[in-house]
């Protein structure tokens, strides 16, 4: 057993603070922990989807300084600018830090840039500051449409976009919220994507349950079309056809918020990994979880699991012990629309296919879960509540006798209420 061992984490999102707190958890004071972050607070993103209908972003913040001291943990608040595997070294804006494990838990960030025009027409949600600027972006629309003229407001899921479902959110949210303005009927509302079904990477259910709600809600669905370019007012689709637009809501492309030269990564700097453990390929002490890596699906509930794994395989080598988690890619997801919500349990698979990676095994029925309900929202509102405490606490998501107990809830509720 190594008693000194040194663990670095680069990232204060949801992988970042998963493998810290588990890490913590497993091997209490047997392992010297240290996480690098670029803010002092963790942002709780899922709930960002509120801030056009009235949250506050600060709400949504948890300061890290209280959970590092309870944890022992040494926060650094700075930006990694490059690793070096060869000396275990990262290189930080004022210093240099030695280890022994590396976890890189970095995120993604967005390049709207790929689609010309994105960028300078659109609203490209992701940061608070954006979802800030998509309830002036609706403030003017209400006011447009309660000076009677007739409005147009567009959504578009782009190319290499990884993680849609935020903007499914924010349209069946908005269609309600309009609905309560009394200004529904004054409003229309378009949908398009570049994805053959709604929310594709989750499979056939939530497709029919989306294609349900659009026609429940009178919402334009267009699937299989790539938006080429954008001008003001028009947005074009490399199909020749094109929708004009009054507000144009948007989640751009992805890519990795930080690029390693060092590190093996694709085209657009997402770290190449071993399935199962989270190890960077060819790098024996380095870990990637979370958007940082190579998983196609960016998902928190997804990078959760990556950090659990990454974080159990690096107890086990500092304990001399055998690992007992590997990554089984399971996404949750609890989807908001204001009046009810929807949940969605999907299993899911490597395939083999370079083109499509990773797909649903809609075979197996015993986890493949969906259903709507208004009292969905009350599970949206707890997960809400249980993950900025445990983090706030220094305690990882799935560990404990909490989340035996929040597991045990949802499980009553799916089975009671998805199928």
């Amino acid at each position: 057993m190594n008693a000194s061992a040194k663990v670095v984490v680069l990232g204060g999102g949801f992988g970042g603070l998963e493998a810290a707190f588990y890490l913590r958890y497993k091997l209490g004071t047997r392992v010297n922990l240290t996480l690098i972050s670029e803010r002092e607070h963790f942002l709780f993103k899922p709930n960002t989807i509120y801030i056009p209908f009235g949250e506050e972003p600060e709400r949504l913040k948890v300061p890290l300084g209280p959970a590092a001291r309870r944890k022992d943990i040494a926060l650094v608040v700075s930006r990694a600018s490059g690793v070096e595997p060869e000396t275990r070294t990262v290189h930080l804006a004022d210093r240099d830090l030695n280890y022994d494990h590396l976890v890189v838990a970095t995120g993604a960030d967005m390049r709207p840039a790929e689609v010309p025009g994105l960028a300078e027409h659109a609203v490209t949600v992701w940061t608070p500051e954006e979802m800030l600027r998509l309830r002036e972006g609706l403030g003017r629309l209400t006011e447009a449409a309660r000076s009677g003229q007739r409005q147009r407001l567009l959504f578009v899921v782009p190319p290499n976009n990884r993680c849609s479902g935020p903007l499914y959110e924010l349209v069946l949210m908005t269609e309600t919220w309009l609905h309560r303005q009394k200004l529904r009927e004054r409003i229309d509302i378009t949908w398009t994507t570049y994805e053959d079904g709604y929310i594709q990477a989750f499979g056939p259910r939530l497709n029919t349950v989306v294609t349900h709600e659009f026609e429940e809600r009178a919402i334009h669905g267009f699937k299989g079309i790539s938006i080429s370019h954008v001008e003001p007012g028009t947005a074009y689709y490399a199909n020749g056809t094109k929708h004009e637009f009054d507000l144009l809501v948007s989640f751009p492309p992805y890519i990795a918020k930080e690029t390693y030269g060092s590190l093996p990564s694709d085209e657009r700097g997402f770290i190449h990994v071993e399935a199962e453990s989270r190890r960077v390929k060819g790098q024996a002490n380095i870990f990637a979880v979370g958007d940082a890596a190579d998983f196609p699906i960016k998902q928190a509930f997804l990078a959760l699991l990556q950090a659990d794994a990454a974080a159990d395989h690096i107890s086990a080598e500092i304990s001399g012990r055998t690992p007992s988690l590997k990554y089984e890619p399971m996404s949750m997801c609890v989807m908001e629309e204001l009046n009810r919500a929807t949940f969605a349990q999907v299993p899911l698979r490597y395939t083999g296919d370079p083109l499509k990676p990773v797909g649903v095994a809609t075979e197996d029925l015993e986890h493949y879960k969906v259903g709507v309900s208004p009292l969905w929202r009350l599970g949206k509102k707890v997960l809400g509540l249980y993950a900025p405490w445990r983090f706030g606490h220094g305690e990882p998501f799935h560990a404990g006798f909490a989340w035996e107990a929040m597991d045990l809830g949802l499980k009553v509720m799916s089975k009671l209420m998805a199928d």
